[in-house]
């Protein structure tokens, strides 16, 4: 009996040990990737008001678990039934990625006038309107996640594709669960570094002589520099969308692939997503315009 006891244990070390190594495998190959994720996520779950950051970023939180359960068992069915699948469920993501960052591009060097308007009659809208303008922020950020957590599971379970269903499940489970609860954390902190700062300067009226100025002067620097990390994040996480996209194309086109080869890896990735996302915006102006002339 108890030999059959150190034999389960002996076997549980063992799984626990490849699993250890796996994944910190996968962790390396999506590395890129999760990065991505989190310039992309930061700058979508900035632009609400102080009082709705946490409230937006819960939301978007649970969307992006729901995510996870949803593609989790779809990637598992497909990868073991339909593998064909893959590169096309991939590519359709990198367009939409592309896609978002081109329309982000272009809006910024040709800014549209009812944008602007869009802007100035935020401060004016009813609490109705303020909810319905920030479900949409939320919907769009949680469909952002979807395409790129696709991205992270699919290159996850490649690296264990080899190992059996009980170890895939497990690997890949522990990304997808660093994806969300890592990055998410870290997005919480930074949207929510002007209440940090704002606490430090609370905290150094009750200190005295050195330890009060630098306790201030820091709570003074965080909040000056938070709308300064937004813009910032909001470029990469447009540059981010861009080479996500791209690199889809690049990695599981061959032609495109050795279109760019001369290229370094990344400025390929970027040239990719940049050429497939204005060709989106055209495709899906020109839509948008046929779909308006009057029948």
């Amino acid at each position: 009996m108890a030999t059959g006891i150190f034999a389960v244990l002996d076997d549980i070390a063992v799984l626990l040990d490849d699993t250890a190594v796996l994944t910190k495998i996968a962790a390396k190959k999506t590395a890129g990737l999760l990065g991505d994720d989190l310039a992309v996520n930061a700058e979508k779950a900035t632009g609400f008001s102080a009082s709705r950051e946490l409230h937006v970023l819960w939301a978007i939180t649970k969307g992006s678990v729901v995510n996870k359960l949803i593609i989790l068992p779809l990637a598992f069915l497909i990868s073991a039934f339909i593998p064909q699948l893959i590169v096309p469920i991939l590519l359709l993501g990198g367009a939409y990625l592309s896609y978002e960052g081109a329309e982000k591009i272009i809006e910024w060097l040709f800014p549209h006038a009812h944008l602007h308007n869009e802007k100035q009659q935020q401060v004016s809208l009813t609490p109705e309107q303020k909810e319905t303008l920030e479900n949409t922020k939320i919907k769009d950020a949680i469909r952002t996640d979807f395409i790129l957590s696709i991205e992270i599971i699919v290159i996850t379970l490649s690296t264990v594709i080899d190992q059996t269903l009980t170890m895939q499940i497990i690997v890949v489970s522990l990304i997808a669960l660093l994806a969300t609860v890592g990055v998410y954390g870290l997005v919480a902190l930074l949207v929510r570094m002007d209440d940090m700062g704002l606490s430090l300067i609370n905290k150094s009226k009750t200190q005295q002589g050195k330890l009060a100025r630098i306790t201030s002067s820091t709570g003074h620097h965080l909040i000056a520099a938070l709308p300064y990390i937004i813009r910032i994040l909001g470029v990469i996480g447009t540059i981010a969308m861009l080479l996500v996209g791209g690199g889809m194309f690049v990695h599981n086109i061959e032609w495109v692939h050795q279109l760019f080869h001369s290229l370094l890896s990344i400025a390929a990735e970027l040239l990719t997503g940049i050429i497939v996302g204005t060709l989106s915006v055209f495709v899906m102006q020109f839509l948008h315009s046929k779909k308006a002339l009057p029948i």
